[in-house]
């Protein structure tokens, strides 16, 4: 009866309504594999590629008036490509903060990007989503405003992201004001801006300063970019006129070279590490001449691919390898870093899924990256968010803050002296009084796994995790209720967003 009764404690309509959502300060050490010694190899590998191999950056020339002004004269056939001298790009690159603070609109849901930290986003960018009977389909914004009210509620989730899945039945030119309107009003956690083109990254930024006022935006990182390098060694305009803005009004830019080894980078995993950090480093030094002290998030999305299909392939050792590698650059460089997630190719929530997703965010974790995107939510290497597979990996997500979190309890309690002074040899602790001091926190226990004998699993249906978690996203949503927000505000937003599309002709893409 007992273990039935903890079965019903579960049930899925119980969910409470947007729970704190605290963001880890780890107490675990990370993992770092590399010596001393393999460390300053790689290091020095990346110093000899900023100095004599280069990145370009191409198709802005305001970009390259910024590196010109600083005394580099850009090189190579397109007269965009940037040498530098090591030593002073990673000079440059020690202006960006440590850590910092992304405030959110309910101040007890901002967070803090650096150091210690761990910070988990949902997926980003995927086009299709899933669910267990709707099936795979385009995403509809009426996905894109669902799957963000569960990132609202689920209090794994600490940061909302921006596009948790693309809202194609919007013009591509207007869809990032409904976005962002959305992560403004329908949740208070900490978000992204958009960053396709400079009009729609500097919309975002306007937006944010009606939400927050001028001067918090003046003195504050409310909203960061999120942008991709386009690896191999080139940094184009999306990315320098993004960091233009969001930098350039002290805002903050995650800057992440996407390297499939054997494809935009060499096979070899040392080699496509050393490129990511050359590409990432002088990025970062681009947005600390745009202005000193800006946000910057050091980011690493280095996957493994299938020589025999070029299909982009997840959770395999050699990008396990390059979230603790990276982990460790980052750290000696003094940056924030973004890497990992629950990543896989697998095109529904199944055993593949399981165990891609479990090495890639554990090494994720391991690995030490402060802000996680693609932390839930990820099936069909990113072209899909999974309604269930959102639910599932947020659900897995609260094991990884425990351990992060807390570690091994060494207190006196944690001793339990007094539990061996009541409970005899060949006796139980079930009543002692340290297990009903303890029992409500002593252990993790996951809102979707089930751990109760088969009986009671096929008295209640013989569900599996995927119908688990379908039952438990559909209440969820029931129970949502919008954060409150000023109605002054909330107008002059909406006004906002009217304006601007009015400006703005239909686009689709």
């Amino acid at each position: 009866m007992a273990r039935r009764a903890r079965s019903a404690r579960r049930s899925p309509d119980k969910v409470p309504f947007a729970p704190p959502s605290p963001h880890i300060q780890r107490v675990l050490p990370h993992f770092d594999p590399l010596d001393s010694a393999g460390i300053e190899r790689i290091e020095a590998q990346v110093d000899w590629m900023l100095e004599n191999v280069g990145v370009a950056f191409r198709d802005d020339p305001a970009a390259l008036q910024v590196w010109r002004d600083a005394g580099i004269t850009p090189g190579g056939p397109h007269g965009d490509l940037i040498r530098a001298d090591a030593k002073w790009i990673r000079e440059l690159c020690a202006n960006a903060p440590r850590q910092f603070i992304q405030l959110a609109r309910n101040p007890d849901r901002s967070v803090t990007i650096g150091g210690a930290h761990q910070v988990f986003a949902p997926i980003y960018g995927a086009p299709f989503v899933r669910d267990l009977h709707g099936g795979r389909r385009y995403a509809t914004f009426d996905d894109f405003e669902k799957l963000l009210k569960l990132a609202y509620l689920h209090p794994n989730l600490h940061h909302t992201g921006l596009v948790i899945a693309e809202p194609t039945d919007i013009p591509v030119s207007k869809r990032h004001l409904d976005m962002v309107l959305a992560h403004m009003t329908l949740s208070d956690k900490p978000h992204l801006g958009a960053i396709t083109e400079m009009s729609r990254a500097q919309d975002s930024v306007d937006m944010a300063e009606i939400l927050f006022g001028g001067d918090v935006l003046d003195n504050n990182c409310v909203i960061m970019g999120n942008v991709n390098t386009n690896s191999p060694l080139l940094v184009d305009k999306v990315v320098t006129e993004a960091v233009n803005v969001y930098c350039g009004r002290g805002q903050g830019i995650v800057v992440v070279p996407f390297i499939l080894s054997g494809a935009m980078g060499p096979v070899s995993t040392a080699a496509s590490i050393t490129q990511a950090m050359s590409e990432a480093l002088m990025v970062c030094a681009f947005s600390q001449l745009v202005r000193k002290g800006a946000p910057f998030v050091l980011g690493n999305f280095l996957s493994s691919m299938s020589l025999k299909s070029g299909a982009p392939t997840f959770g395999m050792p050699e990008p396990v390898v390059s979230n603790y590698v990276i982990g460790q650059l980052a750290r000696r460089a003094g940056l924030p870093l973004r890497c990992g997630g629950s990543l896989t190719a697998s095109k529904i929530e199944d055993a593949q899924a399981a165990y891609e997703s479990a090495d890639s965010m554990h090494s994720t974790m391991m690995a030490g990256a402060n802000f996680v995107l693609h932390a839930a939510g990820w099936l069909e290497g990113g072209l899909c968010t999974g309604f269930e597979k959102l639910v599932m990996d947020a659900d897995r997500l609260g094991s990884y803050q425990k351990i992060l979190g807390q570690g091994l309890d060494m207190s006196k309690d944690a001793f339990a002296e007094d539990a061996y002074e009541e409970v005899a040899p060949g006796g139980h602790f079930l009543g002692s009084a340290h297990t009903m001091r303890n029992y409500q926190t002593a252990f993790y226990e996951p809102a979707l796994s089930n751990s109760e004998n088969v009986e009671s699993w096929e008295e209640a249906g013989s569900k599996d995790m995927r119908v688990s978690a379908h039952e438990r996203w559909n209440a969820m949503l029931e129970s949502y209720v919008p954060p409150p927000m000023d109605d002054s505000t909330r107008a002059a937003l909406q006004d906002y967003v009217a304006r601007r599309k009015s400006e703005l002709p239909d686009a689709w893409y």
